[in-house]
């Protein structure tokens, strides 16, 4: 089988000739963009053998119009086809698959209307402790939140419809949100899960688009209902177990089982890292399932580790 034939195969719960593979990284600020962002995926990608080529975001929702008070969300402007975050990360995605061919199934990640919204009202960093600010922001200006987020709804449903176009095989939508001790139910389901569903509605022409939870204290059940063909969280960040999530999301395929920031992946050693692959997929057997981690690897991770997983899955 190609990479792109077992992605497809574990997650339309078709036989494949072994488990397929799937881990990504946040490249180094100066592989951000251009060339070097190229460059540093084609890297990867050879290096791992990863057979998910997932593509990288660092095109954000610009922070161009300050974000201070709960009313600012208002002064926000429609985005469209044109606006440089969409227009760059599409040509990124071009020039990426010129080289790759497709060889593997290639992911265009998409942030989600929260994490989108942090980044507009002044960029990525600080999330994990200023993120209760849009939580305070939504309580005191429901109607001017409501209306910003819109906005960023939007514009990220015509990114995800425009990488499909672009030729990448479905969407990574990375959602931040469903922590428990940010939004009540009621919030998510009034002012985020309506946004979280336009944008994944809008690349249902994709039947291998993936859905991403960030975070710790996760309420999972929030994402029940998404639509999307396989999921991946966080399970150790105070969450629920991979066989949990599993049958939470039972006819979804499940991306996960390794930890993405300490434990064998990262500090292991090579027969540590295989023994820990050879564990998740005896967990795992029976059920759609693609190896990965919770989340983004280290930047600096060495590529081999990396690949030690790859190979282990054979």
């Amino acid at each position: 089988m190609t990479k792109k034939e077992r992605v497809m195969a574990a997650i339309d719960g078709r036989p494949v000739d072994h488990v397929p593979s799937g881990f990504w990284l946040h490249f180094p600020e100066d592989c951000f963009y251009g060339d070097a962002a190229v460059r540093a995926h084609l890297d990867f990608f050879q290096k791992t053998g990863t057979d998910i080529q997932k593509i990288m975001n660092e095109n954000l929702v610009p922070c161009d119009i300050p974000i201070q008070k709960a009313a600012d969300w208002k002064n926000l402007k429609p985005f469209h086809r044109h606006s440089p975050f969409i227009v760059n990360q599409v040509e990124l995605i071009q020039r990426i698959l010129d080289k790759t061919g497709g060889e593997g199934l290639t992911l265009a990640t998409v942030h989600g209307v929260v994490a989108s919204a942090w980044h507009a009202r002044g960029g990525s960093a600080g999330y994990e402790t200023g993120s209760g600010l849009l939580a305070a922001h939504l309580r005191e200006n429901p109607e001017a939140v409501a209306y910003g987020w819109s906005v960023i709804g939007e514009g990220l449903a015509i990114l995800a419809e425009a990488c499909l176009e672009a030729g990448a095989d479905g969407i990574y939508y990375a959602a931040l949100g469903g922590e428990e001790y940010l939004f009540t139910d009621e919030e998510f389901e009034t002012f985020v899960k309506p946004h979280d569903r336009k944008i994944l509605e809008a690349a249902k022409r994709s039947s291998y688009n993936l859905l991403h939870v960030c975070k710790d204290r996760l309420r999972l059940e929030r994402y029940r209902d998404y639509p999307c063909a396989a999921v991946n969280w966080g399970v150790y960040e105070q969450n629920l177990s991979l066989l949990k999530g599993a049958e939470l999301f039972r006819d979804r395929a499940i991306l996960g089982g390794l930890d993405d920031r300490s434990g064998v992946l990262v500090d292991g050693g090579e027969e540590q890292i295989r023994q820990a692959v050879r564990e998740v997929l005896g967990q795992m057997e029976g059920r759609r399932f693609i190896l990965g981690a919770d989340c983004t690897l280290p930047t600096e991770i060495d590529y081999n580790r990396i690949r030690t997983a790859v190979e282990a899955v054979k």
